[in-house]
Order: structure tokens, then sequence, then C-alpha cells
């Protein structure tokens, strides 16, 4: 009886391990990347909001960024709403690498 249950309860543990590996570990590593980005925002920083608008940080605290988006505009966005940092020192690196 013991075996029975054991096979009966295998399948499970298995499936389990594989949503495990598969879907929740990698999910995790992701926001830790983004959780680490966020918090290494800095002013001058060049960023793209989750909507798709580029602008450069110009001032930040804890819950907002202000990003500087044409000579005269600048806007207030929540620091969760930055989706990416794009640096002109990360674009200078990239050409130099292409032009090898």
């Amino acid at each position: 009886m013991n075996q029975g249950f054991l096979m009966q309860i295998l399948p499970l543990v298995v499936i389990f391990a594989v949503f495990y590996f598969l879907l929740i570990r990698p999910q995790q590593k992701r926001q830790k990347e983004r959780n680490a980005m966020l918090s290494a925002l800095k002013k001058g920083d060049k960023v793209i909001t989750i909507g798709g608008l580029h602008g450069t940080i110009t001032d930040l605290n804890d819950e907002r960024v202000t990003l500087k988006v044409s000579d005269n505009t600048r806007l207030v966005f929540e620091r969760s709403a930055v989706n990416a940092v794009v640096n002109s020192s990360e674009k200078e690196e990239g050409k130099e690498k292409s032009e090898s």
C-alpha cells in the first residue's frame, strides 16, 4: 500500500518541480534584476518608460522620477514605470563592438 501511494504522488511532485524550474524560478530572477535596475537609477540616466516614452532623469526620490523629455517639458512618473535604462555610454560601447 505504501508503494501505491508513492506512485500516485510522484507525478504531482514531478509536475511541481517542472513548474518551479520553468516558470517560477525564471520569473523570480527577472523580478530581482528589475528591482536592482530600479534601485540603481540616478540623475542623468536615459530611460524608457513602460509606455515607451524616452527621457533623461532630472530628479528622483524613493517613489517618483522626473524625466526631461524635451527642452521645456518635464514629466513625473512612478519609479516603477521605468522599463529600461539606455545610457549613452552603453550605446558608445555597442558602436565600438560593431565596428570591430
